[in-house]
């Protein structure tokens, strides 16, 4: 699962320029502040980038806004949420708009899904 050097770069640029929805919920994850649990945001593996990834619980959690309703993102994202699988890590998607209207269940969720394997 080692990343590419391309990913790596893409990576720290993608950290200068995150979206409003990963701000918002950057700002709930970073330093432990949910539960004590660490989390990495804009993170290579492989030739991806995950939005957030917590490491002890290998979970990526992946923000979508509405591109991801295109059918081509679509089928990028299931071969990406295949190949994490792969490498054992588990993705959680989430909306950005869930992100913006019910920030408290997406980190609810988030905890579940981080704490329940």
């Amino acid at each position: 699962m080692s990343p590419t050097i391309e990913a790596y770069r893409r990576a720290a640029r993608m950290r200068r320029s995150l979206t409003p929805p990963e701000a918002r919920l950057w700002s709930c994850l970073k330093g432990g502040a949910l539960e004590g649990l660490k989390f990495r945001r804009q993170h290579p593996a492989g030739s991806y980038i995950l939005d957030f990834y917590c490491v002890g619980a290998r979970l990526a959690v992946e923000v979508d806004g509405a591109a991801h309703d295109d059918p081509a993102q679509i089928a990028h994202d299931e071969r990406r949420t295949a190949w994490l699988k792969a490498q054992g890590i588990e993705v959680l998607r989430v909306r950005a708009t869930d992100i913006r209207d019910h920030l408290e269940g997406v980190l609810a969720v988030i905890l579940h899904d981080a704490t329940g394997r």
